[in-house]
């Protein structure tokens, strides 16, 4: 019998992939790739050496796991990487990390079909 739930799981994200999306390039060094990627968002909270609750928020890029390709490997993401948004006449740049030792990724579904990239703003390039 084949598993519904895997089967459920992938639909969902090729739908999310299809209506849900804009296009972003995702830069390692001299590699980029565009693809399509949900945006989304992560409070992360830290406490400092006071006890004192910080909270972060990152902006985070769903992607669908199969897409992210550079030079023709299969990737995962790495802190360090960026991504570039186009939003209207600017376009905006964002660089994979998450606050206090986090991850800067994890899976969004338990089929690893769909990956969570945390990021950070860092600067606008120019047109």
């Amino acid at each position: 019998m084949p598993d519904l739930l895997a089967r459920g799981a992938a639909w969902l994200d090729q739908q999310r992939s299809r209506h849900l999306t804009r296009t972003v390039t995702y830069l390692r060094g001299g590699d980029s790739v565009d693809l399509p990627a949900t945006i989304g968002q992560t409070t992360f909270e830290q406490a400092d050496e006071y006890g004192v609750i910080r909270r972060t928020q990152s902006r985070d890029y769903l992607i669908s796991a199969a897409d992210l390709v550079l030079a023709g490997v299969p990737e995962q993401p790495r802190a360090g990487d960026r991504i570039r948004e186009t939003a209207g006449e600017q376009i905006l740049l964002y660089e994979v990390m998450a606050p206090g030792g986090e991850p800067p990724w994890r899976y969004s579904d338990p089929q690893r079909n769909t990956l969570r990239i945390h990021t950070k703003f860092i600067g606008m390039e120019r047109t």
